[in-house]
């Protein structure tokens, strides 16, 4: 029997593809087409489903064809496909260990597709995804599953937040962990709500507390996966919002050069416009409002229950077999708690003591961890055995100058947090270090007696407190520090911007009264001022009286003279006014007292503080820090330690890096380090370049084309020769026209008249 022929047509109709593609355009007249190919789809299925394991190759490709189609052209017939995304989600969920590679994959994608066609909700694709993520033993299908369900819980969240699923699935997250703890089910909890945290889709406190309950599991990496996310978390999220801001610049100068310059066509235009929204949407992205994004330590429900079960379970456990790394992590964790939110865990300062030890493995950690989780309300009759031990163990003659250095710097952040903690005898012993040969451990001990010149000079020696320390115990503006006491709430430095401030007014009125103008006021607060005649007056008034505490008629009774006859006269007279003089200080302290306190009352209370005054009062803060009499270098390094030094957040850790910043101080580099040193940041001198042809190459990776001078440098000596003969041969009359020629096209804006576009 001879073999009948297939026409195009028929070919064409076969093909399932083309089918697709003309069901999209017109699915009233293909309905009957389509329910042929769905028929043909469920016979295959029952097939499919009597043997999975043993099907063969074309019954696989046939059937996995079949569900793409269906897939793709769902949405046009909705009623006769109700029950097929049912059918898919039978097929994985019961098959899904069965089934062939790619027809499982096929599967998941048909199901993704459905509910972007809204064939299907968000929740029950969900609701079937994860229980196989969990439960699988293919990597590739975990690795895929774990894919869509995040790509499907950031399209869900991508316009407005999607707070009914995203309760829904935290839930099924929460339930699983504290349902089992020993189950490593838990990891892809923590991975999944790790990822959803970094990418700002989850940032509020039942994220966190699932995260909680990942610490407090049994599995070890459940554990140090809920740690790490903790400690980590938040930095990772910033630095992915860093590496989005900091994507590659449109240049809409250069497009715009280009698009004059060479030819139109479609591809450039669409170019174009593809950069002008991109412009026009990081431009609408700038003016939105920052989100508030919180860390993860201040949206706990509960730390301090937190911080003991996690220091009990982990840590005071005997039983617990944590590596050394791992119990550093949650040793960690549990310091930040404590000191971020000043919890009471008085146990945990006795757990530090066997391990401070020079000879201990990563001890820097531990005492890191130990500064961390100090504050000014712990007792200080704790931490005196803690500090006392680390200088026994650390600081010493016989000890290195490194491990001397670290020692010194762990006993200094332990102080700034709770300077209560060190006593006299052995204060003054550690300040005589900075007599030390050594750079770090001098250092090291140099700032650990000016923080005590700040916080608390009467435990200092006479000689060790410094002029200005020394003045502020005299006149009583440092006092003794008590145990529990909180300073009062006002803004550090704000009596610095208001004298700034007095000062600019003071300049301006005698800019006014000299008859010059006045200068330019660019503060906001400022022209407040200058609008209300009032504060003016009431200002003139203070300032007037702010000098007339001086009892300028007491020095009458103090002759200064050369001769030697008058000294003992000084001397009487300055004993006898020696009490009226006590006096009158002690009257006078108490009205500039009054007098700052009304000045700071009203500054904060009566004046919004624009961003301009914010940044000042920074810049004021940072100068006031500094000694002015040091020397320009000098005062501009120590500004820059200032300035780095505030930028320090309170929520910020305390790394080992910092406790061992000065021991780097105490090794001497080598010939080679210095080298090294000195080579790091420049440019490799192997290639040796002019100037010219260093520019030449910026212009060439900036995209700028060459100037015309440029260009005939690289024509062909041949081309000239004819040219340059030419040349020779012209006479007057034809220079002068190739001449006027040349200023007309300049003028013109060259051959093609490209001036001012």
């Amino acid at each position: 029997m001879v073999k009948r022929k297939v026409g195009a047509l028929e070919k064409i109709d076969a093909d399932l593809s083309s089918l697709q593609y003309k069901i999209r355009r017109d699915p009233t007249s293909y309905e009957e087409d389509f329910l042929n190919q769905y028929s043909q789809y469920e016979h295959q299925r029952e097939i499919f489903l009597q043997a999975p394991s043993s099907a063969t190759n074309d019954g696989i490709v046939s059937i996995r064809d079949l569900i793409d189609f269906l897939a793709h052209v769902a949405d046009c017939y909705p009623q006769d496909t109700v029950q097929f995304p049912q059918d898919l989600m039978h097929i994985l969920n019961t098959h899904h260990q069965e089934l062939e590679p790619e027809l499982r994959e096929k599967v998941v994608g048909s199901l993704v597709l459905l509910r972007r066609k809204d064939m299907i909700d968000s929740s029950t694709l969900l609701h079937t995804l994860f229980p196989i993520l969990i439960s699988t033993q293919s990597k590739s299908l975990r690795t895929l599953l774990f894919q869509k369900i995040l790509s499907d819980l950031r399209a869900s969240n991508a316009n407005s937040t999607n707070h009914r699923l995203n309760r829904t699935i935290q839930t099924v997250l929460y339930n699983l962990l504290t349902s089992d703890r020993t189950s490593s089910k838990g990891l892809w909890v923590v991975k999944l709500t790790r990822e959803l945290w970094k990418r700002q889709i989850w940032t509020d406190s039942k994220a966190v507390e699932i995260m909680k309950e990942a610490s407090l599991a049994d599995i070890e990496k459940v554990i140090v996966g809920g740690v790490r996310f903790f400690l980590g978390g938040d930095k990772e999220r910033e630095e992915l919002e860093d590496e989005s801001s900091d994507e590659e610049a449109v240049d809409m100068g250069r497009l715009k050069h280009q698009m004059a310059i060479n030819k139109r066509n479609k591809k450039k235009t669409r170019m174009m416009d593809n950069a002008v929204a991109t412009v026009r949407k990081k431009e609408r992205k700038k003016k939105q409002p920052h989100p508030l994004n919180f860390s993860a330590f201040h949206l706990l429900h509960d730390p301090q229950g937190f911080a003991e079960a996690l220091f009990s379970k982990h840590l005071q456990n005997t039983r617990s077999k944590h590596n050394l790394e791992h119990r550093l992590l949650v040793l960690q964790l549990v310091s930040r708690l404590v000191g971020l939110h000043k919890l009471t865990v008085l146990s945990l300062y006795s757990y530090f003591l066997k391990y401070l030890t020079p000879r201990q493995p990563s001890v820097t950690s531990f005492l890191a961890s130990l500064a961390q989780a100090t504050h000014n309300l712990v007792p200080p009759d704790v931490l005196e055995p803690l500090v006392q031990k680390i200088a026994n163990e650390f600081v010493s003659e016989a000890a290195a100058a490194e491990v001397a250095s670290a020692g010194l710097n762990a006993i200094r952040e332990i102080c700034v947090r709770q300077p209560l903690a060190m006593n006299d005898t052995l204060l003054q012993d550690l300040v005589m270090y900075r007599k030390s040969k050594d750079k770090g451990v001098m250092m090291a001990a140099k700032g650990l007696l000016s923080l005590y010149r700040e916080v608390g000079p009467d435990m200092l020696k006479k000689r060790d407190r410094g002029k200005e320390a020394a003045m502020g115990l005299r006149s009583g503006q440092r006092k003794e520090q008590r145990f529990g006491e909180e300073v009062m709430g006002t803004i550090e430095g704000l009596e610095l911007l208001e004298r700034w401030k007095e000062e600019k007014r003071q300049r301006q009125r005698q800019r006014v009264e000299e008859g010059l103008p006045a200068e330019k006021v660019t503060d906001k607060s400022e022209g407040e001022d200058e609008e209300d005649p009032g504060d003016w007056e009431a200002d003139e008034v203070d300032t007037n009286d702010s000098g007339g505490w001086i009892d300028v008629e007491s020095d009458k009774d103090i002759d200064i003279s050369d001769s030697d006859d008058d000294k003992p006269v000084i001397k009487k007279a300055r004993i006898d006014s020696s009490t009226s003089m006590v006096d009158d200080d002690k009257e006078n302290a108490e009205d500039r007292a009054a007098t700052a306190a009304l000045k700071l009352s009203t500054l904060a209370t009566t004046r919004i503080l624009t961003p301009a005054d914010l940044a000042k009062l920074q810049e004021l803060r940072i100068s006031a820090s500094i000694n002015q009499q040091l020397p320009a270098s000098q005062r501009r390094r120590a500004a820059q330690q200032a300035a780095a030094l505030n930028a320090r957040h309170a929520d910020d850790p305390l790394t080992a890096a910092e406790i061992e910043g000065l021991a780097s101080l105490s090794t001497k580099s080598t010939k080679a380090d210095k080298i090294a040193l000195a080579k790091a940041g420049k440019v490799d001198e192997s290639v040796h370049q002019s100037t010219q042809a260093k520019r030449k190459e910026k212009k060439e990776a900036l995209g700028k084309s060459t100037t015309n001078k440029e260009k005939a440098r690289k024509k062909n000596f041949m081309m000239t020769l004819g040219k340059g003969k030419a040349k020779g041969k012209r006479s007057l009359v034809e220079q002068a026209r190739v001449l006027k020629a040349h200023v007309e096209r300049s003028k013109r804006g060259g051959k093609r008249g490209n001036k001012g576009k």
